[in-house]
């Protein structure tokens, strides 16, 4: 045991013990343990910048509770991963390295990507260490290394040959800012200023109907016009056809229920595509696309004189053309939700495309009831999740038109056209440099290869999977079978929709059930005004800036200040306040341990303060574990301040003193009560600040305690129920109450709390507060303490 400095250096001690801890392997993975498995399924970030504040305040909420089941005495699994294929990354490597993708092979762009990957992880990676994370660093993963790629490309294989895959040429959500077909999960909402425009078409007999859109570019893709059949103004025109304004063409005109007689004119022009509801209606009625739009956004041949032109612009020349013709009724300025890429922020197309798709639309039953059978935390997220899946209109479209990323192991024969799908052994393979095994049934051998590659959610949803060597390759020696489900998922609540639901469905259609029992889902940093943190807002925060000024454990403390899945507000105070608790957990322990110099470890007979205050300790103890059991962190850090604070500093190291400082005259058995009760509520208040604090712990009890190799390995506190004594608890509060109340009358007098007080008279009976009589009058300076029915303060 030694005493501490004057003053934590809390940037000396977080790297001291950050290098210590992975020197050691105190966080690593033992393989070999007979103890309880707890398995973690980590969010792998993505490799596409600096950690920002969300990533500490989430990903600091999830360590919380990996080191609470660590000292509960669980085996943890807790790997790290890094999401480092897909579109981010690409367009970081084309930032850094100033180039574009489409300018470059696949294979040129892929190698460039690697290469950058390996140049910018480390520092990455040393953000997460920074802040304290206790993941086994040394079981890192990427979602594009080869033992991921295997495992993706097995997870396709195994779901082509269960018939959950499948390869098909129809309109789908595309970007034509990223050139690559999206996911219903891929997209968000966005507010645009536009017009609402009432256009003149005119029916083959020459009367004029009006029609609204806001998509005036749309009008060389319109295919047909529907009216409802029960609306009287219209049902003369049906059987009838129209010609479409500047660009000439005839289409029918059909009664569809489907029209919202009440919206706009009551006539509906469909187009090849607008939204989801045309793609529905031109396969209804078995109509002939006309596809408008190119891949890169602009209008192709059908278009006439716009060809060329980007859609924005069209639709600024098309509205010109039909106001110059007299063709525009009337032009409304609108603001309206629209599908925008998640990415880039584009509004979203329909293009007519080939991509492969999971089934998803077929079996939402069965994700909705494994869905249930995962403990969710909180529980009211589980509502999110299955609306998500109730409102779903797509099967999943997994195939992306870039370069990096999973490639899909299929092959098409050049000869007829069949696809054929790589032997297990083969993986993980690059259809582009590699061929099949054999021959394609029609005894060709000349194939091609898959360019698409997979979404980089089809490989982040197997990430158990991943982690837990499904694929069982070799150098990854973990038991699949053993391990799988895992115990939690932690996760923001924004990818309920994409990594949650994704995962479930990848563990119900490859094992038949739910890939982990417990989930846990955060929220996200607000900035002090409460508004969403956004680099185009100018008010993001970075943690690096923040922990140049604040210790890590004060940043970690602020997150656990959040009850799961609720957003936070990012105050400084709050960061402020964190670093307050670690100064006055290091100055009371300064205090404490000179106090120990002559302690020999046993506690003799007990004062009633000290029976009082352990018996408090241990229901803290017992709150802490019941809330840690159901996820509840920012009860843990309130109860454990607010005891530490209060009833710790405040209250009982005040009132112990005087049996410290004077043993000759209080007597050796007395002081030594106060030094046993000091010395467990210490290593365990320093045990529940753990999870959260780990360096300062960490600092503290190895100049204090060091009874094992770190903190993190010690055991949690288990509450001794014998030492729960209601009624010492009861008496010693009553007494309590009075020591602030004479606080509080020196304080009115503007006396220091060291002054004298005359005489004290206590309205209770002596026998029954016997034992805290002589701290009592010690605490509060009393000359004299007496009896009566009323309680007396004079000074």
């Amino acid at each position: 045991m030694k005493e501490l400095a004057e003053k934590y250096d809390s940037c000396a001690s977080e790297a001291k013990w950050r290098a210590y801890w992975e020197r050691e392997g105190i966080y690593k993975f033992d393989k070999n343990s007979k103890k309880k498995l707890y398995a973690i399924d980590t969010p792998p970030p993505t490799v596409s910048g600096k950690m920002h504040i969300g990533h500490a305040f989430s990903y600091s909420q999830q360590d919380f509770i990996a080191r609470y089941h660590r000292m509960k005495g669980e085996n943890v699994f807790y790997p790290f991963g890094t999401d480092d294929n897909g579109l981010p990354t690409e367009r970081l490597v084309e930032k850094l390295k100033n180039v574009k993708s489409t300018k470059m092979s696949r294979a040129e762009f892929v190698a460039l990507c690697d290469k950058t990957i390996k140049e910018i992880k480390p520092d990455f990676i040393n953000d997460w260490k920074i802040i304290g994370m206790s993941c086994d660093f040394s079981e890192a993963y990427s979602t594009i290394d080869a033992h991921s790629i295997k495992t993706s490309q097995l997870s396709f294989l195994d779901l082509y040959q269960k018939d959950l895959v499948y390869q098909h040429i129809a309109p789908s959500m595309w970007c034509v800012q990223c050139q690559t077909a999206i996911a219903q999960a891929d997209l968000e909402d966005k507010d645009f200023d536009s017009t609402f425009n009432d256009i003149y078409f005119t029916v083959e007999n020459g009367e004029k109907i009006i029609i609204a859109t806001t998509r005036p570019e749309l009008l060389a893709a319109c295919v047909a016009i529907f009216v409802h059949p029960n609306d009287k103004r219209y049902t003369h025109l049906l059987e009838k056809s129209a010609i479409v304004p500047l660009f000439h063409h005839s289409v029918p005109i059909f009664p569809d229920p489907s029209v919202q007689m009440e919206k706009g004119t009551g006539i509906l022009m469909i187009c090849s595509y607008g939204d989801k509801n045309d793609v529905e209606a031109v396969n209804r009625r078995q109509l002939s696309p006309r596809v408008v739009f190119t891949r890169d956004g602009k209008m192709n041949a059908l278009a006439g004189k716009y060809e060329g032109l980007k859609i924005k612009d069209a639709r600024r020349e098309i509205l010109h053309d039909l106001e110059k013709e007299k063709l525009l009724v009337t032009k409304k300025a609108i603001r309206h939700t629209v599908n925008v890429h998640e990415r880039c922020g584009t509004e979203i197309e329909f293009l007519s495309t080939k991509q492969w798709f999971i089934k998803i639309l077929e079996n939402k039953e069965r994700f909705i009831a494994a869905g249930k059978k995962i403990s969710w935390h909180p529980e009211f997220m589980r509502t999110r999740y299955e609306h998500w899946i109730e409102g779903l209109g797509w099967d999943w479209c997994i195939s992306r038109q870039r370069h990096f990323g999973v490639p899909f192991p299929v092959w098409n024969c050049k000869k007829c056209g069949n696809v054929l799908v790589a032997d297990k052994n083969q993986l993980p393979v690059d259809p582009l440099a590699a061929k099949p095994k054999g021959k394609c049934s029609c005894g060709s051998q000349e194939f091609e290869g898959e360019k698409d590659v997979m979404d980089t959610w089809a490989t982040s949803s197997v990430s158990p999977q991943i982690i837990l060597n499904w694929a069982k390759d070799k150098g990854y020696d973990i038991d699949f079978e053993k391990m799988y489900p895992c115990s939690l998922r932690p996760q923001a609540h924004d990818i309920i929709r994409t990594w949650a639901f994704y995962t479930i469905v990848q563990g119900v259609y490859h094992e038949g059930k739910a890939p982990w029992k417990n989930i846990v889902i955060s929220g996200h940093v607000l900035d002090p005004k409460g508004e969403s943190m956004h680099k185009s807002k100018g008010n993001t925060i970075e943690p690096g800036e923040v922990l140049k000024k604040y210790p890590a454990d004060a940043l970690r403390f602020w997150a656990a200040g959040s009850k799961l899945g609720d957003d936070l507000r990012y105050l400084e105070k709050d960061l402020f306040t964190g670093q307050k608790t670690i100064t006055k957990l290091w100055n009371a322990t300064r205090f404490c341990v000179p106090q120990f110099a002559d302690f020999n470890g046993k506690k003799g007979k007990m004062e009633a303060f000290d029976v009082w205050m352990l018996s408090k300790l241990q229901k803290l103890i017992v709150a802490n574990t019941e809330n840690f059991e159901i996820y509840e962190y920012s009860k843990v850090k309130s109860e454990t301040e607010k005891f530490f604070w209060i009833t710790f500093c405040d209250l009982y190291l005040e009132i112990v003193k005087d049996r410290l400082y004077n043993s000759d005259a209080r007597g050796k058995e007395a002081k030594a009560s106060a030094q046993y009760t000091l010395s467990q509520c210490l290593l365990d208040l320093l045990k529940m600040f753990a999870p959260l604090m780990p360096y300062v712990t960490e600092e503290i009890y190895q100049s204090v305690f060091k009874e094992k190799k770190s903190i993190h390995l010690e055991s949690w506190p288990i509450a001794d129920k014998k030492l729960i004594e209601k009624d010492i608890e009861k008496k010693g509060d009553e007494i309590i109450e009075i020591i602030s109340l004479v606080r509080k009358a020196k304080s009115e007098r503007n006396l220091s709390l060291k002054e004298n007080v005359k005489e004290i008279i206590l309205p209770m009976n002596e026998k029954d507060v016997a034992g805290f009589i002589d701290d009592f009058k010690a605490v509060t300076k009393a000359e004299k303490i007496s009896f009566g029915n009323k309680l007396s303060i004079i000074i």
